[in-house]
């Protein structure tokens, strides 16, 4: 494994900050590490990359313990902190050639140029890193991450800041990159973690709460009620619908559409068409609702939530 995290615990005071997590990442694999703002994300990367140390527990980076081998660990590592520090006086070139010396490349400036090429930072390679905006600023702190060519990325936050074309610009760089590195990144932007990722480790309150499959955490954690959609031209009776086998309750929104809860969706859909076609009613609209990486993110880290997201079939 390229990442493993072993019963990891780190207090702060008189608050445990991780308690007892456990998780592994193996080469080639896209790793999406999510948790609410305190959840422990940003202190777990800490400690796999050596900036902070642990209380309990190992961090063993490419079969390397982080706390015994920080120097050898750190050279199969690329950080891209959530927090990018960088020089505002220096030119990205130089701020990069500063980076490959403090590794001892002796490649250095075809290696600045291949990951300038990389992350897209030519239109503003000759500027100081100052009058970069926060989305090319980020693009030089990935570019740092990749000089010294990692086996294993972790990434906090590696889209913050950038508008929704340089998104699905390092949307990309990461999954080719995933071809042949381990990456473990955290986001708030759940949509980015849907696309990348088939993967998701969650945390909160220190606490490993989900380490699955996408598919499966979304089946695992769906709700036994879901919820149909549906908008004739006509407007049918409401105890028409309610009397649906497998439907547990009809709602009539404003919009003119019938919300109908059911945990049976296929079957109730199946009778809404062939209750169209008996009555010879128009369906408009016919939706099921399907559950998001959002929806499950928020059920397992507040439970109170009920939020489901639309999807047409």
């Amino acid at each position: 494994m390229s990442i493993e995290v072993r019963d990891l615990v780190k207090i702060y005071g008189e608050q445990k900050a991780l308690d007892s997590i456990s998780f592994t990442v193996g080469k080639g694999e896209i790793v999406g590490f999510l948790g609410p703002n305190g959840a422990g994300k940003s202190t777990t990367m800490k400690i796999l990359t050596g900036y902070i140390g642990q209380d309990g527990g190992q961090a063993i980076v490419c079969g390397l313990s982080v706390g015994e081998y920080p120097l050898a660990a750190k050279k199969k590592i690329g950080y891209l902190p959530e927090a990018n520090p960088l020089y505002p006086d220096m030119y990205v070139r130089e701020y990069l050639d500063f980076i490959a010396d403090t590794h001892h490349l002796t490649d250095k400036k075809a290696r600045i140029e291949a990951v300038i090429t990389l992350v897209g930072l030519t239109p503003e390679s000759k500027k100081r890193l100052g009058q970069l905006s926060k989305g090319y600023r980020q693009r030089v702190g990935l570019a740092a991450a990749l000089l010294h060519e990692p086996e294993v990325l972790i990434l906090d936050e590696p889209t913050s800041g950038l508008d929704p074309n340089q998104i699905i610009e390092i949307r990309d760089v990461i999954k080719k990159l995933g071809k042949a590195k381990t990456i473990l990144f955290s986001s708030h932007i759940l949509q980015e973690v849907e696309a990348l990722c088939d993967r998701v480790i969650i945390i909160n309150k220190g606490k490993l709460v989900a380490d699955s499959q996408l598919s499966l955490l979304r089946a695992q954690n769906d709700s036994l009620t879901g919820t149909i959609r549906v908008a004739f031209r006509e407007l049918p009776e409401a105890a028409v619908l309610e009397g649906l086998e497998g439907v547990q309750g009809v709602t009539h929104l404003s919009d003119g559409q019938w919300e109908l809860r059911t945990s049976s969706p296929d079957r109730v859909k199946k009778q809404l068409m062939e209750l169209a076609l008996q009555n010879n009613w128009n369906i408009i609209t016919l939706q099921s609702e399907t559950r998001s990486l959002e929806d499950v993110f928020r059920q397992l880290t507040n439970p109170t939530s009920t939020v489901t997201t639309n999807t047409s079939h």
